[in-house]
């Protein structure tokens, strides 16, 4: 009888040990191993094995669990191919996994029963931006538990988002699809705080006032310990009640809890003191920054304004953030002047003063400042695909009003977008030089600012994006002028422009060869000067509540050389106003290694003015930082970067910017020019600039130095 009971109640055991089996979750795959075992691989994007996170060229992956994942980015977008998996066995009403990457029709994954398709799903990103961040997706598959299946992932795409990210197959009880949450919220005071911190809970938040969405944009959010708030001006809805939307929020989740109201900036006695910030290029308060958008200066102030990011410090809700200055270098940021609508996300452009009123806009005694953007559509998951809008301001850019027939130019091809605007008044049009497609671009016209008409192509430029286009004197002299076209990566045409045609004198050149320098613009309205800013792209900022900075402002020319005509780049005048202690040295012999001391200070500016003799190479290390000299190549090279540099008439002249998180180099008067970010070693001391020579004559002819005053003192 005893051996009975404990039969019984073993097999109860069993049972119940079954039981807590079968509620447990069922791995089908999470590509931890060294390759991709029993699944079958073909074609070439998904390489032979998983990928450990992100790929070369690739923004970040986040999102995925452990080390490996799917990702079929392997030689980029261009390959094609797809991996099955072995046959199983459905055991549980809900297949989970993570999943991310392309949305078009070639990415997908794909549940397979009896020979067909049964349940499809991929990634979110169809145009130029997204994310490649993994979420939690389900299938509903109780219908066919019990059946045997298999899983394909298929990348058939070989454009933009032509890949896609997978990871964490499991078989589930529940599924983890997302649920919108919403509360209502009067508001008391002139600020929302919405705590921000990178890798919080991701989701699409809106704000809405009597059923029309005021704001909506993508956000981390957290309980607490932000790395950040967002700081969203909500005066005018004091006294009134605003409902808040987080979707797709994990159930279970709190998204308003950390929400707060405050009639001052939480950050007010912290904002620009950070450790990582820059202390004379500009990076905004908060979030992420990009392209410089809009320059235009009128009457005493110089208007900056620049793709922002105010919900995180990462690339989404392109949004143009707005500062003003009179010097190029103390800024005044506001709020963000102009926010996505139904139309799209804000991405990047100019601005213009309407001095004639063309436009019919202007309302008062001040001239109207005009902007014209790019529309992003998509991302916004609704709106028109890279089409070309205009917003206006009547009081000096403080508040911007949108044109109420956007767009005033729809979408022609491509991803057509950042238009950069400017009066021609040799043809008394406004002219439009827009991105196409590949590396193509187009000049339009308008008299109006409103109806715009086609002009000409310029094709083959060797770049893509961000076009400028100026007319320049050659060597200062006013009766000898050249046009200059520009695209973002620095590339440039100089030729003629009869008001309807660029015609292209040169072969595409090269202005500027930073590892980090990107998608620069120009300013509208300084007559007798061209000022233009950079994006420094690609610099990292551990923990900070921003990211991303500008270069200096930099003035450019045109200068006749031995060449040709070419662009040169210089930093304009205004930055020698932050110079402060100096100290000069000269005829300097430069052997194998020279110290030369100057201040252990992190903002310096270094003119020089160098022989180099009989050397091959000279070498300069200056906080850290090298550049050197490659006197027989004609180089110049720091880091990864290489770029032409040859002495002339026997010497080579070279400034230097260092700044907290940069160094910024300009050789024989701007001719060259490289801008590169780094992070500095915590409390490494540099009071010596070190310099190289691998020859017995090389001479440092002058030396000066200056301490840089911080923009940010008092």
């Amino acid at each position: 009888m005893r051996k009975l009971s404990l039969m019984w109640a073993g097999l109860l055991f069993l049972l119940i040990g079954c039981g807590t089996a079968l509620a447990d979750d069922i791995l089908i795959a999470d590509f931890e191993g060294e390759d991709y075992g029993t699944w079958k691989v073909e074609g070439e994007s998904f390489g032979t094995k998983p990928a450990q996170g992100t790929l070369p060229g690739q923004m970040e992956v986040r999102g995925y669990l452990g080390t490996g994942l799917v990702n079929s980015f392997y030689g980029q977008d261009t390959p094609t191919g797809k991996i099955t998996s072995p046959e199983f066995r459905i055991e549980r009403p809900y297949i989970t996994f993570l999943i991310g990457g392309g949305g078009h029709p070639g990415t997908h994954m794909d549940l397979i029963v009896d020979g067909q398709v049964v349940r499809t799903a991929a990634g979110p990103n169809v145009v130029d931006g997204g994310s490649e961040t993994l979420d939690w997706m389900s299938w509903d598959v109780a219908e066919f538990q019990g059946k045997n299946a298999v899983i394909q992932i298929v990348d058939q795409e070989t454009g933009g988002w032509g890949h896609i990210n997978v990871d964490q197959i499991m078989m589930t009880e529940t599924s983890k699809n997302y649920i919108d949450q919403k509360c209502d919220l009067t508001i008391e005071k002139r600020y929302l705080l919405l705590p921000v911190k990178d890798g919080g809970l991701q989701t699409w938040f809106r704000i809405e006032s009597e059923g029309n969405i005021e704001y909506e944009f993508v956000i981390e959010l957290v309980e607490e310990n932000p790395d950040f708030y967002a700081c969203l001006n909500v005066e005018k809805w004091r006294g009134k009640t605003l409902t808040l939307v987080a979707e797709r929020t994990r159930e279970g989740s709190r998204p308003f809890a950390g929400i707060t109201q405050s009639d001052e900036r939480p950050d007010a006695e912290t904002a620009y003191k950070e450790k990582y910030r820059p202390q004379y290029h500009f990076s905004p308060r908060f979030g992420w920054t990009n392209d410089p958008n809009g320059l235009v200066y009128y009457d005493g102030e110089y208007h900056l304004f620049y793709q922002h990011n105010p919900f995180g410090v990462r690339w989404n809700n392109m949004t143009w953030g707005h500062a003003v200055g009179t010097d190029l270098l103390h800024w005044d940021e506001g709020d963000d002047a102009i926010r996505p609508d139904e139309l799209g996300t804000i991405f990047s452009g100019s601005a213009v003063v309407d001095w004639n009123n063309t436009a019919g806009l202007q309302t008062g005694d001040e001239k109207t400042l005009i902007a014209i953007y790019t529309y992003n559509g998509p991302s916004m998951r609704y709106g028109h695909r890279a089409s070309q809008g205009m917003a206006y301001s009547n009081d000096r850019g403080r508040t911007w009003t949108k044109y109420a027939k956007n767009p005033i130019l729809f979408h022609i091809i491509g991803g057509n977008r950042d238009p950069k605007v400017f009066w021609h008044e040799e043809s008394q049009k406004w002219i439009m030089p827009l991105y196409m497609e590949g590396e193509d671009y187009a000049l339009f016209g308008s008299e109006n600012l409103r109806e715009w008409s086609k002009l000409c192509d310029i094709k083959n430029l060797g770049c893509s994006e961000c076009p400028d286009m100026f007319e320049l004197p050659v060597d200062g002299r006013a009766d000898q002028t050249k046009w200059v076209f520009w695209g973002a990566d620095g590339k440039y045409l100089i030729g003629h422009f009869d008001g309807i045609t660029f015609t292209p004198e040169s072969e595409p050149l090269m202005a500027k060869y930073g590892g980090n320098d990107y998608a620069a613009q120009s300013y509208s309205n300084t007559p007798g000067r061209r000022i233009q800013f950079s994006w420094m792209s690609g610099g990292v900022y551990p923990n900070m509540p921003f990211n991303q900075q500008f270069s200096v402002p930099r003035e450019l020319t045109l200068r006749t050389t031995p060449d040709g005509i070419r662009l040169c780049t210089n930093p304009v005048v205004e930055l020698e106003s932050l110079r402060g202690d100096s100290l000069r040295k000269t005829d300097i012999a430069l052997g194998e290694k020279t110290e030369i001391p100057i201040f252990d200070d992190e903002l310096l500016d270094l003119v020089m003015t160098v022989k180099p003799g009989n050397a091959k190479k000279l070498t300069f290390n200056i906080r850290g930082q090298k550049f050197e000299f490659l006197l027989d190549e004609k180089q110049v090279v720091s880091g990864d970067v290489i770029a032409p540099a040859a002495p002339i008439d026997g010497k080579l002249t070279v400034r230097v910017l260092m700044d907290r998180m940069s160094m910024e180099l300009f050789v024989n008067d701007g001719l060259t020019q490289i801008a590169q970010c780094f992070v500095p070693e915590d409390n490494a001391s540099y009071p010596n600039l070190e310099v190289s020579s691998d020859g017995s004559d090389a001479v440092l002819e002058n030396l000066e130095v200056w301490k840089l005053q911080s923009v940010y003192a008092k």
